[in-house]
């Protein structure tokens, strides 16, 4: 990356800069590749961030579908944590994850799990795990609250059948012939997954993150106290791909201990630290023996840190810096928090992150963990928290009694509660994914650069004013 016609002289956020036009002969967007050079094996820079708001076993079985990472929280119990990861283990790759219910559960209750759209749907299934049938969401939307589920299946709705389907391509165009929008996918009477017509077009455009047994990857976090070795051996022996040791303050010695214990088990995965905003701090923990530092310290939408300590550094300055470093050691820079839009993902990966990780903007989807809720103007959102809130804090600390957990929840920080919306054209992750590897496969066109690491090459970066940030937005109405 570049600085264009000017050199800083102070620290950088997002919205401080801007990419400039550099000459290519990347035509399409198509020809751009977005497999981040971190060797986690994905094959598009997003991570889900590890905060149990945001990414949950769906979650993390989606994106993974589509080439990302979902970080499963540490807050979860040990065997929660492990049981999240082999589920994630189980889910297929060619077709969505089935949202099962019964045939007693109520349309509201449904709703609580499902927006009533198109594309998506809910599969029952009876006591002994018969399939039952298949009701789109859509018709959610004029059942009676307290209808049965059950009662809503008005003759078979037409499913596929695996033998008939030759890829992706093939499954796209029976949907079309039959005129479905989206279908359960049968074998042998069982259903193996549900599919529509947007998820097998994106098939032909996303390639899957898998292991070398052919499932989704997922990755898992640890805390740096207790016994993070027996934590680290467990996850992945469960079948984790990714280790990410994580504490607010990476820089110290209690994360440095705890990843030379991790790293000294020689466990063959990954390993990531974090969070970190210096070099100095890079080059502690890959000494250490991390392979991918986590860098962000106050730029999250539910992050509190800066305005009660004063602590952090603006997020563009801070990858910029370390991952410069990172790369003369071999190393890679996850950039973590900040993201609002597609060209802060873009802008990150300029200065030099292998992968963005993404929060609250992944909350706000289908298949964030939490329930739909729907305020007075009729809008669906979940909740969102910080991980450093007095919410958070009393679930990672549920098992102490109530004395120690009233000193602990004294000093919490963060935001408890966030209305998070659903985008009523976005409502899903992928259709999230969707709008942001398009706009950052445009920046790299526009950079002339068709990989991760020729972008970080051939970057051009200005910086602006708040008028000019102000100018690149839509006008939300005519003038």
């Amino acid at each position: 990356m570049q600085f264009y016609e000017t050199t800083p002289v102070h620290d950088l956020t997002y919205s401080d800069v801007f990419l400039v036009p550099n000459r290519s002969a990347v035509s399409s967007r198509l020809d751009v590749s977005l497999t981040p050079p971190d060797g986690t094996g994905t094959t598009i820079p997003l991570v889900a961030a590890n905060m149990n708001s945001v990414t949950g076993p769906r979650l993390a079985a989606t994106l993974a579908r589509r080439g990302g990472l979902g970080v499963l929280p540490q807050d979860l119990h040990h065997d929660d944590l492990v049981a999240a990861i082999k589920w994630v283990k189980e889910q297929p790759v060619a077709w969505d994850s089935p949202l099962i219910a019964s045939p007693d559960d109520s349309a509201a209750s449904a709703l609580q799990r499902i927006p009533a759209v198109d594309g998506h749907g809910i599969v029952l299934h009876g006591d002994k795990g018969e399939y039952l049938g298949t009701i789109q969401a859509g018709r959610l939307a004029t059942a009676l609250p307290d209808a049965r589920l059950g009662d809503l299946l008005h003759g078979a709705l037409a499913s596929l059948e695996v033998d008939d389907i030759d890829g992706p391509r093939a499954a796209f165009d029976l949907m079309v012939a039959a005129n479905l929008e989206f279908a359960p996918v049968l074998k042998d009477g069982k259903v193996v997954g549900t599919l529509s017509r947007r998820s097998a077009l994106r098939s032909t455009l996303y390639e899957p993150a898998l292991d070398s047994s052919g499932r989704l990857r997922v990755a898992a976090a640890i805390g740096i106290n207790g016994d993070v070795a027996a934590k680290a051996k467990d996850l992945v022996a469960a079948g984790v791909d990714v280790l990410v040791i994580d504490t607010a303050h990476g820089h110290q010695e209690g994360m440095l201990r705890a990843l030379t214990t991790v790293a000294a088990l020689k466990l063959g995965v990954p390993i990531v630290a974090g969070n970190v905003v210096t070099a100095g701090a890079v080059r502690d923990l890959v000494d250490a023996g991390a392979s991918i530092i986590k860098v962000g310290v106050g730029p999250g939408a539910m992050c509190t840190t800066r305005m009660m300590t004063a602590v952090g550094r603006p997020q563009f300055s801070a990858v910029l810096e370390t991952s410069a470093v990172a790369r003369e050691l071999g190393a890679s820079v996850w950039a973590d928090g900040g993201v609002r839009y597609p060209r802060d993902v873009a802008l990150a990966l300029a200065a030099g992150a292998a992968s963005v990780m993404v929060g609250s903007w992944f909350a706000g989807t289908i298949e964030a963990p939490g329930t739909l809720n729907t305020d007075a103007d009729g809008r669906l959102y979940k909740e969102s928290w910080g991980m450093a809130s007095t919410k958070a804090v009393k679930e990672r600390f549920d098992n102490l009694d109530p004395y120690e957990l009233a000193r602990k929840t004294l000093f919490a920080e963060g935001i408890s509660s966030s209305k998070i919306y659903l985008d009523p054209l976005r409502p899903s992750l992928e259709d999230l994914l969707d709008m942001i590897t398009s706009g950052v496969r445009s920046s790299f066109t526009y950079a002339g650069a068709s990989t991760v690491d020729e972008f970080h090459e051939r970057a051009l970066v200005g910086i602006q004013s708040a008028a000019g940030y102000e100018e690149g937005k839509a006008l939300p109405v005519s003038w």
